[in-house]
C-alpha cells in the first residue's frame, strides 16, 4: 500500500471541501443578506428625531416662588414642578405609608424637599390633574384633583383617594445647580 492518492481519491476530497465551502459561503451570506432586509423594520421601532430632541429638558427654578407650581413638557408630557412650603413637607413627611394606596415615602419622591417633581398624568386613565394654578381645586389632601373620575393626590403626588392605582410618577432629573435642574 502506498501513501499517495489515487486520483479517484484525490477528487472525492476536493468535491467535500468545495461542497462544505459553498454551503458555509451560502449560509454566511444569507445571513447577511437577512440582517440588512430586517434593519429598516428594526430601526423604525427607534424614536423619531423629534422625539429624541425633546429626551431632556433644563429648568430654572428660580422664579418659582415657594408655595408655588408650574408646568414644564417634557418628552410631550406635562411635569409638574412644586415648590414646596415647610408646612407642606411637614405635612407630607408625616404621612403614615401604610394609609397610602400606593405606599411610598416622600423622600423617596424627591431630592430635595422643597422641590417636587413629577409626571402631571394621572394614572387611572391618562388625564391631567388640576391643582397647579391659584383657584384651582388641589383635592381633600391639598395637592391635585383629577375631575374626569375622582383621584385626590396629596402634596407629593401620591394618591389618597380615588380609583387610580399609583402615585404620579417621578421623572429622572438632576440638579444642574442649586436653582437649575434637567429633566430626562
Amino acid at each position: 500500500m502506498s501513501d499517495t492518492a489515487t486520483p479517484e481519491q484525490s477528487a472525492e476530497v476536493d468535491d467535500k471541501s468545495k461542497r462544505d465551502f459553498l454551503f458555509i459561503s451560502t449560509a454566511a451570506v444569507g445571513a447577511v443578506g437577512t440582517a440588512f432586509a430586517a434593519w429598516p423594520f428594526i430601526d423604525q421601532m427607534n424614536p423619531a428625531a423629534d422625539t429624541l430632541a425633546l429626551s431632556t429638558t433644563e429648568v430654572d427654578l428660580k422664579p418659582i416662588e415657594e408655595g408655588q407650581s408650574i408646568t414644564v413638557v417634557w418628552r410631550g408630557k406635562p411635569v409638574f414642578i412644586r415648590h414646596r412650603t415647610a408646612k407642606e413637607i411637614e405635612d407630607s413627611e408625616n404621612v403614615k405609608t401604610a394609609d397610602l394606596i400606593d405606599p411610598e415615602a416622600d423622600a423617596d419622591r424627591v431630592q430635595k424637599p422643597e422641590w417636587l417633581v413629577m409626571v402631571g398624568i394621572c394614572t387611572h386613565l391618562g388625564c391631567i390633574p388640576k391643582g397647579n394654578k391659584p383657584g384651582e381645586k388641589k383635592g381633600d389632601f391639598g395637592g391635585w384633583f383629577c375631575p374626569c373620575h375622582g383621584s385626590h393626590y396629596d402634596v407629593s403626588g401620591r394618591i389618597r383617594k380615588g380609583p387610580a392605582p399609583k402615585n404620579l410618577p417621578v421623572p429622572s432629573y438632576s440638579f444642574l445647580s442649586d436653582t437649575n435642574i434637567k429633566i430626562g
